[in-house]
């Protein structure tokens, strides 16, 4: 291939804003297109590049210098009538558009297409090919089915899917979001490299040798699809945006995978603006960046000179600290007005030495889909946040091999989805593979399908599951030997009419483990509806999709069945933007750290989170504000990290050795928490409900949208005083995974709560061990507990040089040390009623043998309360 001809010659990658394709070429440095037809072959030339369709259909798509670079010679449509049809020839004629040459494809489409017509329009220009297919002649056209035939010639790597999108605020409100421009295949040969440009196109349904290209309708009988092929060595994003003519984009990018640092320090972040105009242009450039407390940590403004039809770059310089997350946004604006910006996410984890290995509870649900950063950089950080178990590992499977996981000391398990509408013996040929495959995969459990329990709340599916499904995998596992344990297919929900025929239908015994997605809507973690789970509501926004309320439904039932180890093998925390029934980015954080907590009180055995990215895995690193799949991630679509991500570390972290003691109630009726035991000494998390157990309910709703506030802003307006019994030293770790250091007095602590559940080391609970020391003169007065009553302990300290005779009055009562040796201390014990004590103050009267005078002091000792709190 020819040197770039557009000059595009980029380094890095761009996150940018790009239009939809329109039907005109775009502005680019112009050349003459020349045009020739022989006997079966029409030609169009232009710099950098030739095309020459053949009869037959194809059409066939070279380099300036004569390399053919890609192929194709069929359309395919679809119809909901007449299916999908493919062509089998066509014939080229030489046309024009706008005074320019082109070339019309007329394709033959087979009898069975009802009468369609398809015919393509191709016009080239500088480095650059545009072709338009329409489709004509029926009323039930399905235009996200149509195709196109291309294979790519002499590749040296595979194609590159890479959808793009821009930044846009909402009019109504609320924080900004991504939408779809559309999607890039980029091409690469020894000579260089092409972008497709599509409107959109499923990866999943693009092949080698045909593209996934979907059309609009026009009109009721007909649609369009368009796709253009640039040369260039521009990066695909930047490409993009000048392909379309977009006239500005804005990315932001680091060198760092996932924008994750392991420490404190100055960041490094790089804003490129594209500038997809016909002028040069000398863009306005600014920015800023907040924490999560809503700190303006930097911003700055300058000048940035742009060519027309190119990209520059400027350095941002974002300090970390070494807990929380920054959000930094850049914006630049042209000398006419026009503006365009973009967002990203940036924070420090330190690393961080887990040692609960296999019985750890913290996993990933699905797989790793998404290896743009890198298979080794993707798994150093699931590792790094506390990632333990992943749900879906074999080989030849999605994601990466059983083998990436064991060299990590990773646990893997397996889920398989059968298809229910199967023959019997259907189904039995696929529980003897499935089984073979989770041997070979040395999966620790086989989920056997995913939510299968349809329709909700009603029980119906479960015994045809049993049977036809879950009987034939039991028996397959006990015919091969398999070592692996099984567990129902996680449910949508906590569907208890399910698990009751699922038991009735002799499930029960056949599983090791009970597997539940804990959906939940805009409701606390802690959340439980009222009345008996098979009444609960199951609509799209009903009280069906719970948390808390679903786990101790099935530990209700488990108390009647017999205990088996609870498994939410999808649990998640959805942040849709500005939508009243998922997750605000701040709420996110503090559900992520709540669910986790709770699920470790509730004895479950593991979570695995749904899912590690946003975006779809039909269309990776995708973006779409409106589809709540694109908004599961512990990362953004960029792969910058979420909020839920640090939420989620300080969880794996704080009860990487912990185990539950008890639930914690104050007397406020507000205030509620959970004990734990670490080595560390007791770790507490509290939260307040006095503003409620639903989310996001400011303002009228009129349909799913809500203006939600951006991450540093406060949505808890109630907060609670509370004063605590405390070690010396307290620390109070929130779910951005901040950590501060509280001042106690009297051994005492004054906290503030809210909703969000904060982790707290150095309370004492459980009932204070001791009091404070007071000292007088040779004299200490303690509050103790003795057993389970409190008590107070005065030791006195003899004369080093003759004896002492020493009397001790107290509230609780008095006694006397007739002869205390020279150099000696004793102590004597006061024990009180109960394990209260009461403020008071000791008396101590001593006498050294051979004085004068006896010498008395009077010490104050505080209240001391030994009860548990709670």
């Amino acid at each position: 291939m020819s040197p770039d001809p557009l000059h595009l010659n980029l380094s890095r990658r761009h996150f940018l804003g790009a239009g939809i394709l329109a039907g005109a070429l775009i502005v680019l440095p112009p050349s003459v297109v020349s045009a020739s037809a022989a006997a079966r072959d029409v030609t169009l030339t232009a710099d950098g590049i030739r095309v020459v369709a053949s009869v037959g259909g194809r059409i066939a798509v070279y380099s300036g210098s004569g390399a053919l670079l890609m192929a194709g010679s069929r359309f395919q449509t679809k119809d909901t009538v007449y299916g999908t049809q493919t062509s089998t020839g066509g014939t080229p004629s030489l046309t024009s558009v706008d005074g320019q040459p082109a070339i019309r494809m007329d394709y033959t489409m087979p009898a069975s297409a009802g009468g369609v017509v398809v015919s393509a329009l191709i016009r080239v220009q500088t480095a650059q090919v545009h072709l338009e297919w329409t489709v004509s002649g029926s009323t039930t056209l399905n235009p996200a089915g149509f195709m196109f035939s291309r294979a790519v010639n002499a590749p040296t790597a595979p194609d590159e899917y890479i959808p793009t999108s821009e930044w846009q605020r909402d009019g109504a409100g609320g924080i900004p979001y991504e939408v779809p421009t559309g999607v890039v295949y980029r091409s690469s040969w020894a000579s260089g490299h092409g972008l497709l440009l599509l409107a959109s196109s499923r990866r999943a349904w693009t092949t080698a040798t045909w593209v996934h290209a979907p059309g609009t309708l026009v009109d009721a009988t007909s649609a369009v699809t368009t796709a253009s092929l640039i040369l260039t060595e521009a990066r695909p994003a930047s490409g993009a945006a000048i392909g379309r003519g977009d006239g500005m984009a804005v990315e932001l990018s680091t060198t760092r995978p996932f924008n994750v640092w392991d420490a404190a320090g100055d960041a490094t972040a790089t804003v490129t603006v594209t500038n997809a105009g016909g002028a040069d242009e000398v863009f306005a450039l600014t920015w800023w960046a907040r924490d999560d407390r809503g700190t303006v940590v930097t911003s700055g403004t300058t000048s940035l000179a742009v060519a027309s039809l190119s990209a520059s770059d400027a350095t941002i310089t974002v300090p970390l600290e070494a807990e929380g997350i920054v959000l930094l946004e850049a914006t630049a604006t042209s000398t006419s007005g026009d503006s365009a910006f973009a967002r990203t996410t940036l924070a420090a984890l330190a690393p961080f030495a887990y040692t609960a290995g296999s019985s750890s509870m913290f996993g990933i649900a699905n797989y790793p889909w998404l290896l743009n950063a890198g298979e080794q950089a993707t798994l150093d950080l699931w590792q790094k946040v506390g990632i333990q178990w992943v749900r879906i590992a074999y080989d030849g499977g999605p994601g990466l091999p059983p083998a990436s996981y064991d060299a990590r000391g990773m646990d893997h398990n397996l889920e398989l989805q059968p298809d229910v509408t199967a023959t019997d013996a259907v189904l039995v040929a696929w529980a003897e593979t499935s089984c073979t495959t989770a041997s070979a995969a040395g999966a620790s459990w086989f989920e056997v399908g995913n939510e299968l329990n349809r329709p909700f709340n009603s029980g119906d599916a479960a015994p045809g599951y049993v049977e036809r499904v879950l009987k034939p995998v039991h028996a397959a596992r006990a015919a091969q030997g398999g070592t692996f344990q099984l567990m129902n297919n996680g449910l949508a929900g906590m569907d208890r009419p399910w698990i009751e025929a699922f038991h009735a239908a002799g499930g029960w015994d056949l599983v090791d483990g009970i597997a539940f997605h804990p959906g939940r809507g805009n409701f606390t973690p802690d959340f439980i509806p009222d009345g008996d789970g098979g009444d609960w509501s199951t609509g799209a926004t009903g009280t069906y999709w719970n948390f808390l309320g679903g786990l101790r439904q099935l530990k209700e039932l488990m108390a009647e069945y017999g205990e088996k180890e609870i498994w939410l093998t999808e649990a998640y925390a959805c942040t849709r933007p500005n939508a009243w029934w998922n997750d605000t980015y701040r709420h996110a954080a503090e559900n992520v750290l709540l669910s986790l907590v709770l699920a470790k009180a509730e004895g479950v055995r593991a979570v695995c989170w749904y899912q590690f990215f946003d975006s779809y895995t039909i269309s990776p690193m995708g973006a779409s504000p409106e589809d709540t799949e694109y908004h599961f991630g512990l990362v953004n679509r960029d792969l910058g990290p979420k909020p839920s991500l640090l939420a989620y570390t300080t969880a794996a972290r704080a009860l990487d050795q912990a185990t539950f003691v008890r639930w914690v109630h104050l007397d406020d009726g507000t205030t509620h928490g959970l004990l734990f035991s670490t080595p560390d000494g007791p770790l507490t998390v509290l939260w307040n409900r006095a503003d409620g157990y639903i989310l996001n309910t400011e303002g009228t709703r009129t349909d799913w949208r809500f203006p939600e506030p951006e991450m540093w802003q406060d949505p808890w307006p109630t907060k609670t005083q509370v004063t605590l019994p405390a070690g010396p030293a307290v620390t109070e770790t929130d779910s951005f995974g901040r950590t501060r250091q509280l001042t106690t007095s009297g051994g005492q602590v004054q906290l503030t709560i809210d909703g969000a559940p904060r982790i707290y080391r150095g309370l004492l609970l459980d009932g204070a061990d001791a009091g404070p020391v007071q000292t007088s003169e040779g004299v200490t007065v303690q509050a103790i507990r003795d057993e389970h009553d409190a008590a107070l302990v005065v030791t006195v300290q003899g004369d080093a040089a003759r004896d002492t005779e020493v009397r001790v009055t107290t509230p609780l009562g008095s006694d006397r040390i007739a002869r205390l040796p020279a150099g000696e201390a004793r102590s004597i014990t006061f024990r009180a009623e109960g394990p209260a004590l009461a403020s008071g103050t000791a008396s101590v009267r001593t006498h050294v043998r051979g004085s004068g005078r006896p010498h008395t002091r009077s010490i104050p000792y505080p209240a001391f309360d030994a009860r548990p709190i709670g």
